[in-house]
């Protein structure tokens, strides 16, 4: 759905560069395969062109599975299946149909990363095939992305994780609240908006946009609200300006499977505001590194703001060093493989 590094594919990104570097301190060879244009610093990559995928959610149910002409999906796949032998496992990170139908073709096993909830029902269905026939090769982020599947019991929880050592922490912040993610209708940035407003708030907004028009509707519904958008910048940049934030707030409309930005924030001292929903309702300790409130409920997102001075933010540093590191992260993505792989 879009070059790493471009931001489309949200925080899939960030995961794949992180679980890379994770397994590469753990003593293994990452090769990462992408589509033309991607960037990846450190990480081996090879990079495939072929035309970008539709993305998922942004279709119904019902939506029939499609491949454009000489698809990036299907070309990538094509390279992963000459090469395969030089490796010992793959690992899909593509919410797409065609891996999971192409699993039982290839000889080296096929790890899948489900990097979303239920959003179709073909989908949903070739997953719980491919979990049929090559049971615990399934892995989701968080135990409610796993439960909008109908096979949740079975699949393997694996969170997430960041390199510390890349955020710093900020004891003191300036008075503007965050709002970080891909700028489209399911992450609900209206609403953050919609508060920050009601507070007379400044809100920093950062991430890539994908859909220009989306963000044309909201400055024209909240004229008056205090917005400025930041950009998508590299996670360097971003850090610094995150972490002089009052609070993160996190508004999605839909189940997020875990919410990297979370995690993003509590490495630089921020409290996070979420709506108790999908995986960041599993991240954020309420009351104790931030708030989470009813979702849709702009209401309690008002009142959320009005009590971050409660948060301590050494608190919120604290839970991402002992939850959310990069080697905690390898440890439970080595061991899943070793048991796909038996050793």
């Amino acid at each position: 759905m879009g070059a790493l590094g471009s931001g489309l594919g949200g925080g899939v990104e960030l995961t794949l560069y992180n679980m890379a570097q994770a397994m590469l301190q753990q003593g293994h060879s990452v090769q990462v395969v992408a589509p033309a244009g991607s960037t990846l610093p450190g990480i081996s990559l090879i990079q495939v062109l072929g035309a970008l995928q539709i993305t998922a959610q942004t279709q119904g149910r019902s939506t029939p599975i499609t491949l454009p002409s000489n698809a990036v999906l299907a070309n990538m796949w094509e390279y992963a299946r000459k090469v395969q032998s030089e490796y010992d496992a793959i690992v899909n990170f593509a919410y797409d149909w065609l891996p999971f139908y192409l699993t039982p073709f290839f000889v080296r096993p096929i790890a899948h990363l489900v990097s979303m909830g239920s959003l179709s029902d073909a989908m949903d269905q070739v997953i719980a095939h491919t979990l049929s026939q090559f049971p615990g090769t399934i892995g989701m982020h968080s135990r409610a992305q796993a439960a909008t599947f109908a096979f949740a019991d079975r699949c393997r929880i694996l969170g997430n994780g960041l390199d510390l050592s890349l955020y710093d922490f900020c004891p003191v912040p300036g008075a503007a609240l965050a709002w970080v993610g891909r700028i489209a209708p399911e992450k609900g940035l209206e609403d953050a908006i919609e508060a920050v407003q009601k507070t007379n708030t400044c809100l920093k907004i950062w991430g890539a946009m994908p859909d220009e028009s989306y963000w044309q509707s909201i400055q024209r519904s909240y004229p008056h609200a205090s917005v400025e958008y930041r950009g998508f910048l590299p996670t360097a940049q971003l850090q610094a300006e995150l972490g002089e934030c009052r609070a993160l707030l996190v508004t999605p409309h839909w189940i997020e499977a875990f919410g990297n930005v979370a995690i993003e924030a509590l490495a630089c001292g921020v409290p996070v505001i979420a709506y108790r929903r999908g995986g960041p309702a599993e991240i954020v300790q309420h009351g104790k590194t931030g708030w989470l409130v009813e979702p849709d409920s702009v209401p309690e997102l008002v009142s959320a703001i009005g009590r971050i001075d409660e948060i301590d933010r050494h608190a919120c540093r604290h839970q991402a060093e002992a939850e959310f590191s990069l080697h905690a992260l390898g440890d439970r993505v080595e061991q899943w493989l070793r048991d796909i792989l038996g050793c």
